[in-house]
């Protein structure tokens, strides 16, 4: 179905869907400190530019746009879900001053911060952000504090309470659980399924920093029926799907990105009991078994790469809790994303913001 169409039919539900469904979440386990350091120019710009600086001994570059944010995964999914009118229950390993920083940057959205977990040390990440043949890309540097250790362990009988009470259960950013992450995914999925009600989401994030355990978590979680719905983007995709058949290896050298991307998510469709969605920067797809719906990206100018997918994500549980059928669901988590990484003040938006949004967009694909 082309753009135009789902586009409208979006907004047909969503301007008569005032106001929206109410539902719950839970989304675990990081927060990070962000620094966002932007970079106008492309990768041997940058790696010469260093050079040059270490070649005289140290010295500084002046001029790079920098700015300090709210990062980790699942911080930021609760502020765009929030934003969108969800009931948001982060559980977050952090620290004192963690938590005052997410009460600045989450009280406004009225996101429940009564799980956070405070007596660790803080999560920091230094964001690259520059161009790398022609797209905008981040490289992410981390000091991953207490969340390395953390795991079910550090559950409190209220964090399971609000696990067996909320309508979607949410983990991500698998890696930065360096100790105990395939544990803690498969303990408190396990425990969803038998004492609760949600649906469980799941993003690994870049499984790459953890490489090692990668099979581990394929055959305990991915494997285990645990998940329903299984995000990732196209380098995760293809990750898990060599995991799973050794086909896929052979096909990276074969196929273009986005038609390796599609079979590497039918590969884990056929594989997995979950539903397989997929986003990439130019179009999102929905896999089961029998069933794929694709659909292209918005067109917008990029200003930020770091947070796109929790936009994505946070979008995408949405569509999912209004009941969207694929194409208009994955046309909403788009449009999420889009008016993320489109913003001068890399804000989320509210459901009026995003209906404006789309029939701005509306008249531009039209022109």
């Amino acid at each position: 179905m082309p753009l135009t169409q789902n586009v409208e039919e979006l907004l047909r539900f969503l301007e008569r869907s005032e106001p929206a469904k109410k539902f719950s979440a839970v989304v675990m386990p990081d927060f990070f400190l962000d620094r966002l350091v932007t970079y106008e120019g492309n990768l041997n710009h940058f790696s010469k530019a260093m050079a040059e600086v270490a070649e005289r001994k140290g010295g500084s570059i002046h001029g790079i746009k920098q700015l300090e944010l709210r990062g980790g995964n699942a911080a930021n999914t609760a502020a765009a879900l929030a934003t969108l009118g969800a009931k948001v229950y982060p559980i977050i390993s952090t620290s004192l001053l963690g938590l005052h920083l997410l009460k600045f940057y989450l009280d406004p959205f009225e996101v429940d911060l009564s799980h956070v977990k405070t007596g660790g040390k803080m999560s920091l990440t230094t964001a690259i952000e520059l161009t790398h043949q022609g797209e905008r890309v981040n490289v992410m540097m981390s000091d991953l504090g207490s969340l390395s250790e953390f795991g079910l362990d550090h559950l409190t009988p209220e964090d399971f309470q609000v696990l067996r009470e909320s309508d979607y259960v949410c983990i991500f950013h698998w890696a930065a659980t360096r100790r105990w992450g395939t544990q803690l995914v498969e303990g408190v999925f396990d425990y969803v399924r038998k004492k609760g009600k949600a649906k469980t989401y799941y993003d690994t994030s870049d499984p790459n920093p953890k490489k090692e355990e990668v099979s581990r978590l394929v055959k305990k979680v991915l494997l285990g029926k645990l998940v329903d719905i299984f995000s990732v983007n196209e380098n995760e995709a293809f990750c898990y799907a060599s995991q799973l058949d050794e086909s896929a290896s052979n096909l990276k050298e074969k196929m273009k990105p986005d038609e390796l991307a599609k079979e590497c998510a039918r590969i884990l469709a056929k594989n997995l009991s979950a539903r397989v969605d997929l986003h990439t920067t130019t179009f999102a797809g929905s896999f089961t078994g029998n069933l794929e719906v694709t659909v292209p990206a918005f067109k917008i100018s990029v200003l930020r790469a770091t947070g796109a997918g929790d936009a994505w994500n946070a979008g995408n549980l949405f569509g999912d809790a209004l009941g969207l059928p694929d194409n208009l669901r994955l046309t909403l988590a788009n449009a999420v994303a889009a008016y993320y990484i489109s913003s001068p003040e890399g804000e989320h938006p509210t459901l009026s913001k995003l209906v404006y949004f789309c029939s701005k967009q509306l008249s531009t694909i039209k022109d």
